[in-house]
C-alpha cells in the first residue's frame, strides 16, 4: 500500500538525474512529495521533472553544479518561489573520480573530488539549513569510509569527511528540531558505478554478497524514504548501511 508520509512537503534533491537520486525523486514523489530535481546536466532532470509531472506529480528541475555556492543558493531561491517552503535535503551528489590507487592520485584529482562531494555538500547543506524548520538532511556517504576498496581511496576519503560533517550537524542542529544522518550504499550499479566497475569484477562482488547480488538505486530509495520521514523522527547523527551484508566480515562459503 502507497504512503503519503511527504504530502504537502518539498524536498531538494542533489544529482536527482540518475542512478539512486532519480530513484529516491520517484517514490518520494509516489509517497506525495513535491521534489526539486539539481542536477549538473540539464537533460536527465528535465526528463525526469517530464515523467513525473505524466504521472502527476509536482517537480522543478534545476541546472546545477553544487561545487558553485552561488548556484546552489540560486537554486533555493528558485524552490522556495515555486513551493513556498523546504523540508527535506537528500545530499546526493557527488562523483568517484579515477579508479586509481592513492599513490598514483595526484593531489590536484583529490581537490577535485573534495570540490563536489565534501564543499559541494557544505555549500548544499548550509545554504538550505535556514529553510528546514522542523526538517531533515540525508547526506549519500559510502561504505568505503569504513572498509577499503583498493583504488577507490580518494573517493572514500571524502565520504569519511561527509560523515564527520554529518555528525557534527546532528549535533549542532539537533536542538532546532532538524534531523541530519547519512546512508552508506554498497555496492550499487548506478551509471556512474557501472563506468569504473566491469561486469567480471561486478560478479566477483556479487559473489561476496550474501543476498549474491549488487544493489540497484531503488534498493537505496526506501531507506532514504524512512531517514527523511517522520517514521525516523527520534533518529539522528546515524549511519545507515545499505549493502546486502557486503561488508559483514567472516569467512564466506
Amino acid at each position: 500500500m502507497t504512503q503519503n508520509r511527504f504530502t504537502g512537503k518539498t524536498i531538494f534533491i542533489t544529482g536527482a538525474g540518475t542512478g539512486m537520486g532519480r530513484a529516491a525523486a520517484l517514490r518520494l514523489v509516489e509517497e506525495g512529495g513535491q521534489v526539486v530535481l539539481v542536477g549538473r546536466r540539464p537533460d536527465p532532470i528535465n526528463r525526469l521533472q517530464s515523467e513525473i509531472e505524466a504521472a502527476g506529480g509536482m517537480a522543478i528541475a534545476i541546472a546545477c553544479d553544487i561545487a558553485d555556492g552561488d548556484a546552489v543558493a540560486s537554486a533555493v531561491k528558485t524552490t522556495l518561489e515555486r513551493f513556498g517552503r523546504l523540508d527535506a535535503l537528500f545530499a546526493n551528489a557527488g562523483v568517484l573520480g579515477d579508479f586509481k590507487p592513492l599513490a598514483e592520485t595526484s593531489a590536484d584529482e583529490l581537490d577535485a573530488l573534495f570540490d563536489t562531494n565534501v564543499r559541494g555538500t557544505f555549500h548544499t547543506i548550509k545554504t538550505c539549513l535556514p529553510f528546514l524548520k522542523n526538517g531533515s538532511i540525508l547526506i549519500n556517504a559510502s561504505w568505503t569510509a569504513h572498509a577499503v576498496m583498493p583504488g577507490a581511496g580518494a573517493y572514500a576519503s571524502t565520504k569519511g569527511a561527509l560523515q564527520a560533517m554529518m555528525r557534527t550537524l546532528a549535533v549542532e542542529q539537533g536542538p532546532h528540531n532538524v534531523r541530519v544522518n547519512a546512508i552508506n550504499p554498497g555496492i550499487i550499479l548506478t551509471p556512474m558505478a557501472e563506468d569504473v566497475i566491469d561486469p567480471v569484477f561486478a560478479k566477483r562482488l556479487a559473489n561476496h554478497t550474501p543476498l549474491r547480488r549488487n544493489g540497484r538505486s531503488e534498493d537505496i530509495a526506501g531507506t532514504v524514504a524512512w531517514l527523511l520521514s517522520d517514521d525516523a523522527a527520534f533518529v539522528t547523527g546515524q549511519e545507515i548501511t545499505v549493502d546486502g551484508g557486503f561488508t559483514l566480515g567472516g569467512v564466506r562459503f
